[in-house]
């Protein structure tokens, strides 16, 4: 939670339905232990410390076997002893619901009404981390998941078709709610955010291309990369974060992509869409390896509707593609081929200014009338209300 957009936004939306909301998470250096965001409390939870990890090999699998998801375990420790019992409980994926079951049995022997929500934001075994595991342990932890899948009181997650997927996979008796994590309606000002040049320099007459979001390997990132080398005059802005870090930074500092590589550091939320704005075009070059990937609808994808950015997408990656196509808000190529990153890419940059205008303006629409915060985030609100109504 420094912060997490998703959180954010439930937890605003909650607490203007008239819930007292509370965000638990982990504590991490550099931020404090509890902050305000309005009215929504923000608390870290100090993991306990973890028993040392056993020399022999065959410990530390079992481990992982059995105590998935096992890096957690010491913050579910905290939890158990430190959060005040709720009456919902809203669980962000397969590394909070199980410890979210729990804390939720312990209010209802107080008398609250612990109900939980699972939103389902990856389905974590068709990620490209666990798609290679063996059949053993994915069969394990797939178990443990329809377990926890069957002890919540809802579902929900992060768009429509992943819901009708999981309905189907799982064999559920209703479709999860689908809640996209749209910004809210965002307007542009009059004229166009300057602050990916302002931040690295480039000048007016390249093109920029942006990559939003973590830094990591299945990301497309070297693609992403290789495809701005092919066109004429762009460059590569890379807006976030994460394990990949050195990695991505070093490339700013290689000749060959001198002048046409740059990496930021992320920004708040709610500052994405005006820095997006400051871009020609974006990309979504995810890999399409897996279930999870092919049926996603990243932020970075919202966030560049929402700033009036035309986007490249995989053309594998079915749910965002069929949105940009229909809609004519951007294009789609081959993710793991620069060469046709690079044509997709070229098309948007070389488009004639008045077609340029207008697909920006049809960005800016669909966000405006459909693909926004305060639209996606009613059908979830319906569903906490049905559970735990807000206090008069």
């Amino acid at each position: 939670m420094n912060p997490y957009s998703r959180a954010l936004r439930l937890a605003r939306s909650l607490s203007s339905a008239g819930y007292d909301v509370e965000i638990a998470a982990v504590d991490e250096a550099g931020v404090p232990r509890e902050e305000r965001d309005g009215d929504v409390v923000i608390r870290r939870y100090v993991p306990e410390r973890e028993a040392r990890p056993s020399a022999w090999p065959g410990i530390h699998q079992a481990r992982q076997l059995v105590l998935w998801p096992e890096a957690d375990r010491g913050w579910f420790r905290t939890l158990r002893r430190q959060l005040r019992p709720a009456d919902l409980y809203h669980a962000c994926g397969y590394r909070t619901i199980g410890i979210a079951l729990e804390v939720a049995a312990a209010a209802r022997d107080l008398g609250r009404a612990g109900r939980v929500i699972y939103d389902v934001i990856d389905v974590q075994l068709q990620t490209p981390a666990y798609d290679r595991l063996p059949g053993l342990v994915r069969t394990v932890h797939g178990r443990r998941e329809r377990a926890w899948v069957q002890g919540a009181d809802a579902l929900v997650t992060v768009n429509d078709p992943m819901a009708a997927y999981l309905a189907t996979a799982w064999s559920l008796p209703a479709v999860p709610v689908g809640v996209p994590n749209c910004p809210t309606r965002w307007t542009p000002p009059a004229t166009r955010p300057t602050h990916l040049r302002d931040a690295t320099g480039i000048p007016p007459e390249r093109a920029v291309v942006l990559y939003v979001g973590k830094f990591a390997e299945h990301r497309g990132l070297q693609e992403a990369a290789e495809a701005v080398l092919r066109l004429p005059d762009a460059a590569l802005v890379l807006l976030g974060f994460g394990r990949w870090t050195d990695q991505v930074r070093a490339l700013d500092d290689d000749p060959r992509f001198a002048g046409r590589h740059f990496t930021l550091p992320p920004v708040h939320p709610d500052a994405v869409p005006e820095w997006t704005a400051s871009a020609d075009v974006s990309i979504v070059a995810l890999p399409t390896d897996t279930k999870n990937q092919r049926l996603g609808t990243p932020n970075k994808f919202w966030e560049s509707l929402t700033a009036g950015t035309p986007v490249v997408v995989g053309r594998q990656l079915e749910v965002m593609r069929d949105i940009v196509e229909s809609g004519g808000l951007g294009g789609a190529a081959d993710a793991g081929d620069p060469a046709d990153l690079a044509r997709a890419l070229g098309e948007i940059l070389d488009a004639a200014p008045d077609e340029r205008e207008a697909m920006c303006a049809r960005c800016l629409r669909i966000s405006q009338d459909r693909y926004n915060w305060e639209t996606t985030v009613q059908p979830y609100l319906d569903l906490a209300r049905r559970l735990v109504p807000p206090a008069a």
